[in-house]
This record gives structure tokens, C-alpha cells and sequence, in this order.
């Protein structure tokens, strides 16, 4: 079944809102919903508008999987709590790294981490609380990109005819599944969000995981993760849609202290897009990439080769993995 697409270009935001509020009451009733917000475009403004039509009745988690970003759910614990939304960090970064053990085909890996998400992490929370609903930020492009075999979305069930009442034991909810990003982001806007949070670049629902190519450890993890914080940092000021640090799985020969060494290579990607159905890479300066690749070379003495991606999508993907 094709999913019906509300284009930003033409959306009546408030409409939109007061539609959705009064779907997730009704759906809810006098009951309980739960989320998880992972600090990404598409989870904050489905949080903001769970929030707006449950109040207390919406109980937000954070999931520290251990492979998001640096002090990342401290941040947007922080962020949320100037809100007015209280939300509740759980630490189950040993469950996750322990599903990811050995694995090194994308599409297992991403499997991993649904099936920790929902059955296992996410499900005794669910049970907990005693709700019977999770509402959740899938969006068109999701939808689309994991119908079409492209790549699986962590999200996406019913179109697969997954279930989710039958595999993990609570339905779930998706106001936003009608919106590509630039939709989500005018949704977020008229929510009242602080720009920082609906404006901010996309994060994948794998999160790091979805830039190690190969085996994801700790230390692979830890490794990408001080990269994508130094390609960020350099990069925010560009308007980019996107972009990131992505770890290549195989060691590449380099040079420290006038002695061959063997190790990793990084691979920088900044994307030009509306609505990630289609990207080019952005024209950035020679000099920007040569400060980029110093820092990260000089920062992370594991890495001796970074490389910048300059592909577009299609037939590249925004995300490596």
C-alpha cells in the first residue's frame, strides 16, 4: 500500500498538529503511551508533539545504547528538562554491544539493534509502565528506503507486515509517517522547538553503529565517535544537510615518527539535500578538508588516512551502513 505523502511545500502545519494531537488522544484513551527519544530531528519533534496531547501520560526514555554521539544523552536530557519534559536515561549499552558481537553484514547488525531495541530494552520498559502504545518518530523516507530493499529501517513493521502487537507486545504510533524531513522540521517549528533541536543535522536510528564498517566494539565506537565530533565541530557553520564520520573496516598502511605503521582510515561525507531522498556532496574547500584531516590524524593516533566521499545519492547512501 503507498503511503500518502503531506509535502511541506504545501502543509498546513497547525492542522497538522491539532490533527495529530487528536489522533494519539483518541488512540491512547485514558491510558499510558511510552517513547524513546534519541536526540535526533525526528524524535524530538514526535516527543514535543506526544508531550503536547498526553502530558504526563507520555513517559519519554533515552536508551544510552553506548553508540550514540559524545554526551549525548546528557544534552538533550538537558535540553528537554528546559521544557518542561522530564526524560529518563537507561543504560543498556552492554545489551547492545553484546547483540553486535561478531557481526559484520550491515543488514544483521541493523537487525541487532531492532530486535535489542524493541524486544529486549525497549519491551521490558513497556511492560513496566503498563502501557500499550509507543509512539514513535518514523518518517516517509523511512518507509520507503526499507520497502524498496535499500536498507532496513530500524522502525518499520507494518510495511514489512510485521506485527509490532504480536512481535514485541505493544502497537505502535507514528504521527509523522506523512512527513519527509523538511516536514518535520516545519512541524517541529510550530511546536515551538528550539531551532537547535528540529534544525539540527540527521542522526540515524543505528546511530553509530550505521558509520563502522565492519565488526562494532567499543573501541571501534569510541574511535568514530571522536571523529564525528571533530567533522562536526568544523563543519557546523557550512548549512550542510548532513554530515559525518564514517570507520573503514580494513587498516591502511601510513607513517608516525619516520616508521610505517598499519592503521584506520576515516572517511568524511557533507551532503546537499531537501529530503535525503536524493543528495550531492557539498563542494567544501580544500582547506577545509586538509584542517579536518589534520585534526583528526593529530586527535586519534589510530587513524592515519581520511578520505572524503564525493558520490551521490543515488547511487550512494547518506549513511555507510
Amino acid at each position: 500500500m503507498k503511503m500518502k505523502e503531506i509535502k511541506a511545500s504545501t502543509m498546513n502545519v497547525e492542522k497538522f498538529i491539532d490533527e495529530k494531537v487528536r489522533n494519539i488522544r483518541n488512540a491512547v484513551g485514558d491510558g499510558l503511551a511510552v517513547n524513546a527519544l534519541s536526540g535526533g530531528v525526528d524524535s524530538c519533534v514526535v516527543t514535543a508533539l506526544g508531550h503536547k496531547a498526553l502530558g504526563d501520560r507520555l513517559k519519554t526514555y533515552m536508551i544510552d545504547n553506548g553508540i550514540m554521539r559524545e554526551n549525548e544523552p546528557a544534552r538533550v536530557q538537558a535540553a528537554f528538562k528546559k521544557l518542561g519534559i522530564h526524560v529518563e536515561i537507561i543504560d543498556a549499552s552492554k545489551a547492545f554491544f553484546a547483540a553486535l558481537k561478531g557481526l559484520t553484514d550491515p543488514e544483521e547488525k541493523r537487525e541487532a539493534i531492532t530486535q535489542t531495541f524493541y524486544k529486549d530494552v525497549f519491551g521490558k520498559l513497556v511492560v513496566k509502565s503498563k502501557a500499550k502504545y509507543l509512539l514513535q518518530g518514523t518518517i516517509l523516507t523511512d518507509v520507503d528506503e526499507t520497502v524498496a530493499g535499500i536498507k532496513r529501517q530500524h522502525n518499520v513493521f507494518e510495511q514489512l507486515g510485521i506485527d509490532p502487537q504480536k512481535a514485541f507486545g505493544y502497537k505502535i504510533l507514528e504521527p509523522l509517517i506523512e512527513l519527509r524531513k523538511d516536514g518535520v522540521r516545519k512541524a517541529g517549528s510550530g511546536l515551538g522547538l528550539p531551532s537547535a533541536m528540529f534544525d539540527r543535522i540527521p542522526f540515524p536510528g543505528p546511530a553509530l553503529a550505521a558509520r563502522v564498517i565492519g565488526e562494532v566494539t567499543p573501541a571501534r565506537i569510541a574511535l568514530v565517535r571522536k571523529a564525528t565530533t571533530i567533522t562536526e565541530a568544523a563543519l557546523k557553520d557550512t548549512k550542510a544537510f548532513q554530515y559525518l564520520a564514517i570507520l573503514h573496516e580494513d587498516r591502511v598502511t601510513g607513517m608516525r615518527d619516520g616508521k610505517r605503521v598499519f592503521g584506520n582510515q576515516i572517511e568524511i561525507r557533507s551532503w546537499e539535500s531537501t529530503d535525503a531522498r536524493k543528495a550531492r556532496p557539498s563542494r567544501l574547500s580544500f582547506d577545509v578538508l586538509e584542517k579536518i584531516a589534520a585534526k583528526i590524524t593529530k586527535e586519534i593516533p589510530e587513524v592515519v588516512s581520511v578520505t572524503y566521499n564525493i558520490t551521490t545519492k543515488p547511487t550512494s547512501t547518506i549513511e555507510a551502513i
